[in-house]
């Protein structure tokens, strides 16, 4: 049973590509890992073929992520985060949004937790957030299987934000005061304040009445 006296956890959660980082991660992820594996270019193609089958609503977002992402194929986990750590390296901070970064850093100091919600895989996402510190992240989860990456339960999407949030939590009174994506989604429907990145300008999301 939840202590009604128990003090409510004031939480900002943001969406990562083209929101906080100011491209897609698994586009840009994918060049990068063809500069270490050459070969591995010749998935563009494929990874075209899926994405128009997503934009058609002919494939849910879990198995787009299985498909999308068979270019890390025969990449052990330990191999993909040493090559992550890399690219984030190389990426962080100046591809990132310095105004959300700005709020963050200030919402933090207040005592807010703050959390990245994303539908990236959480294998190459992670060593981010050794560069800049967070209470903690949400992405999708993956289990290495057969030298191919298989979504574990469902893409971290829309409502699943939602759950992955309460599944932290526990049972713990909170409340999203702030949130930031590039989509209207449910993360931006539950806070207080809520905000779109359009091409790198925040505006105000208006909810739906």
């Amino acid at each position: 049973m939840v202590d009604s006296t128990e003090k409510e956890i004031e939480v900002a959660v943001f969406d990562l590509n083209k929101t906080f980082y100011i491209k897609s991660s698994k586009d840009e992820f994918f060049k990068f890992i063809s500069t270490k594996k050459p070969h591995k270019a010749a998935y563009y193609v494929q990874m075209l073929y899926y994405k128009a089958l997503l934009k058609m609503h002919q494939i849910r977002q879990t198995e787009f992520k299985e498909n999308f992402f068979n270019y890390l194929d025969n990449l052990p986990p330990e191999k993909v985060k040493e090559y992550a750590k890399e690219f984030w390296e190389k990426e962080y901070p100046d591809n990132f949004n310095q105004e959300i970064k700005g709020r963050l850093d200030k919402l933090k100091m207040q005592g807010v937790q703050v959390f990245c919600a994303t539908g990236g895989l959480e294998i190459y996402v992670e060593p981010l957030f050794e560069l800049y510190k967070i209470d903690g992240f949400f992405g999708t989860k993956t289990n290495y299987t057969d030298n191919t990456y298989l979504v574990e339960g469902k893409a971290c999407k829309a409502e699943e934000k939602i759950a992955r949030l309460e599944q932290h939590f526990k049972g713990q009174k909170y409340r999203i005061v702030e949130a930031y994506s590039d989509d209207k989604e449910e993360i931006l429907d539950e806070a207080d304040k809520a905000w779109l990145v359009k091409k790198g300008k925040i505006v105000p999301y208006k909810k739906d009445k």
